[in-house]
């Protein structure tokens, strides 16, 4: 079938995006479902920094790609197999599908499916196939999803079935931002009750941080940006104290805050010096979470006798260590019980065509989640 998608052919930082046109809106062919794959009709998908690094050459890909990774689906067609899943469902994406088999997957690990990040890296689907074309050349698939197009087909293992009343287009948001954010400090961190948390990086992934550790029933949330625009949100969702990350002085003022330094600091903005900036900020014997995704090649020069000395923890955390078949309906019913106010994390709703400026907008550090909706 002939499908319209956002295609990236060559990497590039020129902008604003708007004018240089990185994603072309292309005709593509799409083949059908083959055994164990599924059919979708995109519904909306968010636009993230995960997807902006691959324009800009931070994180490279093969081109050409069709982007996206968080979106929410129809269900239209399975392949041979799929037995769970009928046209009409409706579907949550998720960016790394899981093989079952390997030993991460079997360990209760599926964010990190051996299988699953290999494929990805190639631009293929989890079966090593690509189903995208253009004039008798592949077209790379964008982490298993590419939804930033009106249909896909993706691996049945990249779908978690939505059973709850809940809007579409605000489904897409539990694919990335809320795993990977409310993940980081439920999963991750197991943030505790009356404790005390910072989150660096005020993104859809930073706010859903945020929120998660709220909810895990943090006393106290600290919130850290660059923009106070971001600072405004935060505290509307409930952040304790804001500080914003160019006052010389963050690091001292989230210490008399806490009387020390925090119990949980969550770095979510892929920077070495925000990195620097949260592992300052933990107490002694506290916990520095990382989900934050910086250039490959970037180092960060840890204090080694301060691990040692204060028995301090650092951990990384990719898709918030989340199962999604568990996790996705857990998060929408935290969200309909009003503990997760995701819908506050929305921006603009556009169309494909306008996705080089959506792009202009994340850059910016202004907006919040934005998201195509077709």
């Amino acid at each position: 079938m002939k499908i319209q998608a956002a295609v990236l052919r060559e990497m590039t930082d020129v902008h604003p995006f708007a004018q240089s046109q990185p994603l072309k809106i292309e005709e593509l062919e799409l083949d059908p479902p083959g055994p164990g794959e599924v059919l979708v009709k995109m519904k909306a998908a968010g636009l993230c920094h995960s997807d902006l690094s691959v324009i800009t050459g931070v994180r490279p890909r093969p081109v050409p790609m069709a982007l996206g990774h968080e979106a929410s689906a129809e269900v239209v067609q399975v392949g041979s197999g799929v037995t769970d899943l009928c046209a009409g469902d409706l579907v949550v994406l998720v960016f790394v599908p899981s093989c079952g088999h390997c030993m991460p997957c079997m360990e209760g690990r599926p964010a990190l499916c051996e299988p699953g990040a290999a494929t990805n890296t190639l631009g293929e689907l989890l079966s090593g196939q690509r189903r995208l074309h253009k004039q008798g050349g592949h077209v790379n698939h964008h982490m298993g999803v590419s939804a930033f197009a009106d249909h896909a087909v993706v691996s049945r293992r990249s779908c978690v079935k939505v059973e709850a009343d809940i809007d579409p287009v605000e489904a897409a948001l539990f694919g990335c931002a809320v795993l990977t954010g409310v993940g980081a400090a439920v999963n991750t961190a197991e943030v505790k009750a009356g404790t005390s948390a910072v989150v660096l990086g005020l993104g859809g992934v930073g706010l859903c941080t945020m929120l998660g550790a709220l909810a895990s029933g943090a006393r106290e949330v600290i919130a850290v940006d660059l923009h106070d625009s971001k600072l405004e949100v935060a505290k509307s969702l409930g952040a304790t104290a804001t500080v914003n990350a160019r006052d010389p002085d963050a690091v001292e003022k989230v210490k008399a805050l806490t009387r020390g330094g925090v119990d949980y600091a969550f770095e979510m903005a892929g920077s070495v010096q925000a990195m620097e900036m949260a592992y300052r900020m933990t107490r002694r014997g506290g916990m520095t979470v990382t989900a934050g995704l910086p250039p490959p090649d970037a180092r960060w020069p840890l204090q080694q006798v301060s691990l040692v000395a204060e028995e301090r923890t650092v951990k990384g955390s990719y898709i918030g260590s989340c199962v999604p078949l568990r996790d996705i309906p857990r998060y929408i019913g935290l969200y309909q019980a009003g503990r997760l106010p995701i819908d506050k994390l929305m921006g603009e709703r556009m169309a494909l065509a306008d996705i080089n400026r959506g792009f202009d907008r994340l850059h910016s550090g202004e907006g919040l989640r934005d998201l195509i909706v077709f």
